[in-house]
């Protein structure tokens, strides 16, 4: 059998295979007070039936000031359970293991959802911006708890964390954006105080049991520091981290030449060799062969596969079979799925 559609265990569940299904926020599906449709319904059914062993729901704002877009599935109150609840039943039903991501867009809050916007530190030239008090970030770790309360009431097997991508805990760790002199920021421990406080608190309320995942921004800024912020995370006692971008196109790692895959993945294989939780790569990995090569060689445990499975929600069930698969055919100069999936040409194929 091969790697990619063997079993895999992570936190005492058994993945049927090691193809997740990533958090892609699928924009314009939810209602402003972000309660889940019956679009998201059917997004996440066609994507979890006879497919990846594990999915995660798409990035989840545990504050309606605090999302990225008017339109994003919302955790921060008791009323978004019900519906949660539905794509945690439809998922766990299909036999994939069910997590949601939990996330805060910060400084990077777009002016249709807030006008002032708050982060670790304010942004030089930026007058939306200013930095959060210690009063506001002990709001903020008790937003996060509590909607990982939620989650697990929801029916959730664990949540992940969004540390990458720019967003409020990756900009607490990054010095890019962490300008604090107080307990909050310098040094390593202080800028990783907020996700080690977001951690300590679901663990309390939520118990060993829960998965808890954190996806991490690998150049934060720069590679050296998201390897070591991956080792201090390990501590904390993070499940799995899940390797991605830290929103920073500066001072980018270089993989080797002969490594055929881009620097999002190579990060992902570099951390991987030095911690012991599972690692999840992600970016352009598209095919099996890609996918297996990387398992093969202990370069990963788990493979995300993104825009493949929003070309073709079929994609597991049609690679394991050798049935032809809807390819994504990476529109340029942005993804139009990230527009509206009724843009996405390849999607669209599929409903003719």
């Amino acid at each position: 059998m091969s790697h990619l559609f063997s079993e895999f265990q992570l936190k005492g569940h058994i993945l049927r295979n090691r193809v997740v299904l990533p958090p892609m926020v699928c924009f314009g599906y939810a209602t402003e007070d972000g309660f889940v449709t019956e679009r998201n319904l059917r997004h996440y059914h066609d994507r979890s039936e006879d497919g990846p062993g594990l999915v995660i729901t798409e990035a989840t704002c545990v504050d309606k000031n605090g999302r990225t877009a008017t339109k994003q599935i919302g955790i921060w109150q008791d009323e978004h359970i019900e519906g949660l609840s539905r794509i945690s039943s439809i998922v766990k039903g299909n036999g994939a293991v069910s997590l949601i991501q939990l996330h805060h867009a910060g400084l990077v809050t777009p002016v249709q959802v807030s006008e002032i916007v708050a982060g670790p530190s304010a942004i030089d030239q930026d007058p939306r911006t200013r930095m959060l008090s210690v009063e506001e970030i002990d709001g903020l770790i008790k937003m996060f708890t509590d909607a990982a309360c939620r989650a697990r009431k929801a029916g959730f097997d664990g949540i992940e964390l969004h540390g990458a991508h720019g967003y409020l805990l990756n900009q607490f760790a990054s010095t890019l954006w962490n300008k604090r002199e107080d307990e909050w920021g310098g040094s390593l421990e202080n800028r990783l105080r907020f996700a080690a406080a977001i951690i300590k608190g679901i663990r309390k309320i939520c118990g060993q049991d829960f998965i808890l995942g954190y996806r991490l921004g690998a150049n934060s800024p720069l590679l050296e520091d998201g390897i070591a912020n991956a080792k201090y995370l390990e501590t904390l006692g993070v499940d799995y981290l899940h390797v991605s971008h830290g929103g920073s196109l500066e001072d980018l790692p270089r993989p080797p030449k002969e490594f055929e895959y881009n620097w999002i993945v190579f990060s992902g294989t570099e951390i991987k060799k030095r911690v012991s939780v599972p690692v999840i790569t992600v970016n352009e990995i598209k095919t099996f062969e890609r996918a297996e090569w990387l398992l093969k060689n202990n370069h990963s445990d788990l493979i995300s596969l993104g825009r493949p499975q929003l070309a073709d929600p079929n994609w597991v069930k049609h690679t394991r079979d050798n049935e032809p698969v809807n390819l994504c055919q990476a529109c340029k100069p942005k993804c139009k799925w990230y527009q509206s999936s009724d843009l996405c040409p390849a999607y669209q194929k599929l409903q003719k």
